[in-house]
């Protein structure tokens, strides 16, 4: 088998890493996300050329963005609509080379361009969804599958979401301070999206740098979050959001034991734990608790502060944990609200009710959502009805052998 040219290697680690900061940064100076994305595409067909011949350079974002900026200019030229003075001068005055303080300042520009994506003119459904692709570089496919949606559909979404950006020539800066409201929450939902699917996708797949690609993605969250946090530090959604973060981060390292074998969240090793992490999540959340504005991410920071509380009790408060779901259901109604609040029922010993719940959830929602299928079948098995088919459906959608494997030991 021939071996990989260095230059692929490193093309690809540019994309995972630099595309959403690239295309943040080119958006920004040209007004249009999507010709910044295919500029970028464009200079990453590039890279896959050249770098294996010429060999990877000095500076690949560099060579990237310069790239990618020759590419808009020469489409815009093509196409007579860079006749502009200021236009032509943004490009053709600057050099090549691209300074070093560029990078530090694409982040701030990456949560800029999730606002102009937050924009009230654009249907409230694609907000997420659009900063997911647009500004972190997520695939159409995994954004679908986090929004329960064909990846046709989404696709679709985010085109006219684009297109709509484009024609309409949205602002690209920062709200002013009377619109942050409006937008805040579509952005924190954006960066949530984000460090889920990060989290989610951490352990799969086949290729061994899938893994680190995601993992690297949900650490991007979190920054993004703390961000927020900074510019705006009397957002309580956003200390929700940041405490709700470090709270599953602080137990990451128990999920797999030493034999690379899953272990369920009530079965861990809490001395695995990151106390330090559980400490600035509890911070964090009394802060936001003291601004007296309840939301959504505060009580699913709250669900796993109560979780986390095994850690120096021995016990999980499961009556706790589902009345902080029905709570957030009142508010948030959402798939994983629905699950959970089922099995922190059960877990409280209302077994029937919990299975009540989850069966009365049209299978329509949930054909491809494994985790309502893992659930159903832990309620199965509480109630003493046989659990099989829900376990076997289960199993059949999930992506990651090790969780295949725990979840297998069930049948």
């Amino acid at each position: 088998m021939a071996e990989v040219p260095a230059g692929w290697h490193a093309a690809e680690r540019a994309a995972r890493e630099s595309y959403g900061r690239l295309v943040a940064w080119l958006a920004y100076r040209w007004r249009d996300l999507a010709a910044a994305e295919d500029a970028m595409s464009e200079a990453l067909v590039a890279a896959l050329t050249h770098w294996p011949q010429d060999g990877v350079p000095d500076a690949p974002e560099a060579w990237l963005l310069t790239a990618a900026r020759r590419h808009l200019l020469q489409v815009a030229r093509h196409q007579r609509v860079a006749q502009a003075p200021e236009v032509l001068a943004l490009f053709d005055t600057e050099t090549d080379a691209v300074t070093e303080a560029m990078p530090e300042a694409v982040p701030d520009e990456r949560l800029k361009l999730m606002f102009v994506c937050a924009h009230p003119a654009l249907n409230p459904a694609v907000h997420a969804p659009l900063m997911l692709q647009a500004v972190l570089g997520l695939e159409a496919k995994q954004i679908a599958e986090a929004f329960l949606v064909s990846a046709s559909a989404m696709a679709q979404r985010l085109v006219r979401a684009k297109a709509k950006i484009r024609d309409a020539g949205l602002r690209f800066e920062t709200p002013e301070p009377r619109e942050l409201p409006e937008r805040l929450a579509a952005v924190l939902e954006g960066i949530y999206g984000a460090y889920t699917i990060g989290s989610n996708l951490a352990t799969q797949g086949e290729d061994a740098s899938q893994p680190a690609a995601m993992s690297a993605l949900a650490d991007e969250a979190v920054y993004l979050a703390r961000l927020v946090v900074h510019l705006q530090p009397q957002s309580a959604e956003a200390l929700g959001l940041v405490a709700l973060m470090l709270y599953c981060e602080a137990r990451r390292p128990a999920q797999f034991d030493a034999e690379g074998r899953f272990v369920s969240l009530t079965q861990q090793d809490t001395a695995l734990w990151s106390h330090e992490r559980i400490a600035e999540a509890e911070a964090l959340l009394r802060r936001a608790a003291l601004l007296r504005e309840p939301g959504s991410f505060q009580i699913e920071a709250a669900i796993q502060s109560a979780h986390c509380q095994r850690a120096f009790t021995g016990r999980t408060p499961w009556a706790g944990i589902a009345a902080l779901y029905g709570a957030l259901l009142a508010i948030d109604p959402n798939m994983g609200a629905r699950i959970g609040h089922a099995v922190a029922l059960a877990e409280a010993g209302e077994v029937v009710r919990a299975l009540d719940l989850l069966r009365a959830v049209p299978e329509v929602e949930v054909a491809s959502h494994q985790p309502y299928w893992v659930a159903l079948a832990h309620l199965q098995r509480l109630a003493g009805v046989d659990a099989r088919a829900a376990l076997t459906r289960a199993i059949g959608l999930t992506a990651d052998a090790r969780l295949r494997e725990y979840l297998s030991r069930g049948l």
